[in-house]
């Protein structure tokens, strides 16, 4: 009984963590936990919105361009995003993967992709949204017309424009500043910064961070392109 008193002491002793986790680690987990509350309550807002009108665009008709590709092809060209994205994740976890081996090449090389990964998927988006402002007039503050319902033209309501701007935009930041921070990771990286350290945990926090990134995107992906 004694044993166990003094091991709860040390426990709390300061200098070691009950639950095996850092501060930094931690108060990341409640950075990605107010950043959920924040994209939940758009994309309820935008749920609400979306069933509480008869009509909605149809995202076959909204979303059927891929690129510089004549015809239609519905959806294409965000499955294609989803997958750049997806791959970008697995990329991270790979450097996470090395950093915990302590390998300071593979650690760069895959958050070199990851990168990559990020930035492609930015270009993409880029494309997405001059196409829907220059070739399918839709803004913000503006209804789009289209074949909406049994194949008639049909007004869609402003607020697609507005949701769709708003929490596709407020995503795509999250992905800019992810690969900006994944460029800084980089740099320390290369410079071996974590192997002065000796750990790599910085890298596993800011994958943390594209983690939920991706994450995200599943949920506004099957909002906006799928519903």
């Amino acid at each position: 009984m004694d044993t166990a008193v003094k091991l709860k002491k040390n426990w709390w002793g300061g200098g070691q963590s009950p639950y095996n986790i850092s501060y930094g680690k931690l108060m990341m987990w409640f950075f990605l936990l107010s950043d959920t509350f924040t994209f939940s309550a758009l994309l309820i807002s935008y749920g609400s919105t979306r069933f509480s009108v008869p009509y909605w665009p149809d995202a076959n008709y909204v979303f059927n361009k891929f690129f510089f590709v004549k015809g239609n092809l519905p959806l294409l060209s965000v499955s294609l995003m989803t997958f750049i994205l997806i791959m970008s994740s697995v990329t991270m976890v790979l450097a996470v993967h090395a950093g915990h081996q302590k390998r300071q090449k593979e650690v760069a090389k895959w958050l070199s992709l990851t990168i990559v990964g990020g930035l492609m998927f930015l270009g993409c988006q880029a494309f997405e949204w001059t196409d829907l402002i220059t070739e399918k007039g839709i803004t913000v503050n503006h209804n789009m017309l289209g074949p909406l319902v049994h194949g008639h033209a049909t007004a869609g309501p402003a607020a697609f424009g507005a949701f769709f701007f708003l929490i596709t935009g407020f995503h795509g930041c999250h992905v800019l500043s992810g690969v900006i921070i994944n460029i800084i990771i980089l740099i320390n990286v290369l410079k071996g910064t974590y192997e002065k350290r000796g750990h790599y945990e910085m890298v596993e926090k800011v994958g943390l961070y594209w983690h939920f990134v991706d994450l995200v995107w599943v949920y506004v992906f099957t909002c906006f392109y799928l519903l």
